[in-house]
């Protein structure tokens, strides 16, 4: 029995250039290679203007590549258009960062949640169409009077269980969950991670769930990109970036985590990133330092990585 898992999403040297060729052009994504597999939560952290929600938006097509390949389940989706990205589409949903503007709120729940079943299609009448919305409204943990009301009515936490409802709706393959819970209370948001965690499970999902704080991120996923600057600098599993990090960027985001014990905390040291090894114009290239861990690398530096290893 063959027991590799399948590769749902590929990225293929994606690059993503704003204002290209101009003085003020931004390399959004530089660059980027990496999978995810089916049935997997791919984590992508990196400080805000990393590239990590850039990436996010070009896989759905929000943003059209410079260059590069993005396949999804074997298909070339690069160039999708018109009923073929619509296909896409289904298969493939966004939960967004801030659950208020994300939402409608001339539009009652109920009709935000079905917006994607009346585009697809996917009820045959009004009757069929609200019993798919009551659904998905008990899988995210609300109750049926919450389809008539519209988002302002909702707290914070609420509106983020719509968001995820709606997106669920045209029982999609894979969701992207572009900060889904930073816009939250910190009481609220392991609640919509575990929320988030166990639809995975319910419902064979695939997530790349893109955040800043590494801390949630390795609660939740299987592994980790770690994003700097437009480039991919590290990648492994979530307990080998996190546990046995490699690159000094990611170090660097560890080192800021804080510690919930006020004497570790008063004595704990922020290790300063100097970013001008990315600079400084030396070819890198992603190579495995250990089984399934990558980092950005010249050769020297490779060298260097595997002698901290032993």
């Amino acid at each position: 029995m063959d027991e590799t898992p399948k590769k749902l999403v590929e990225l293929k040297d994606l690059q993503l250039y704003f204002n290209q060729g101009k003085s003020n052009e931004v390399r959004a994504i530089d660059h980027v290679s990496f999978d995810i597999y089916e049935g997997e939560v791919f984590g992508l952290v990196g400080e805000s203007g990393s590239g990590k929600t850039t990436i996010g938006r070009a896989i759905l097509k929000l943003y059209e590549p410079t260059a590069g390949q993005i396949l999804f389940d074997g298909q070339d989706v690069t160039h999708l258009k018109h009923k073929h990205l619509s296909e896409f589409r289904k298969d493939a949903q966004m939960i967004f960062q801030d659950p208020q503007a994300s939402l409608n709120g001339r539009m009652k729940v109920r009709d935000i949640i079905a917006e994607g079943i009346d585009i697809n299609k996917l009820a045959k009448n009004k009757a069929e169409r609200d019993a798919k919305v009551q659904h998905l409204l008990d899988l995210v943990g609300l109750n049926k009077d919450h389809a008539t009301r519209y988002p302002h009515e909702f707290s914070g936490g609420q509106r983020q269980r719509i968001g995820i409802a709606r997106a669920l709706a045209v029982d999609p393959k894979f969701i992207i969950a572009d900060e889904p819970i930073s816009a939250l209370d910190v009481s609220i948001q392991a609640q919509v991670v575990n929320l988030m965690k166990e639809l995975q499970t319910e419902h064979s999902l695939t997530y790349l769930f893109i955040a800043h704080d590494l801390s949630m991120v390795k609660y939740i996923s299987d592994r980790i990109g770690v994003m700097h600057w437009g480039k991919l600098l590290e990648i492994g599993t979530a307990d080998a970036v996190y546990n046995h990090p490699l690159h000094p960027y990611t170090k660097s985001l560890l080192s800021a985590i804080p510690v919930p014990d006020p004497e570790v905390e008063s004595m704990r040291q922020h290790i300063e990133y100097d970013a001008s090894i990315e600079t400084d114009g030396k070819e890198r290239q992603m190579v495995e330092i250990n089984p399934g861990h990558f980092v950005l690398a010249t050769p020297e530096e490779v060298s260097v990585y595997k002698n901290q290893q032993k």
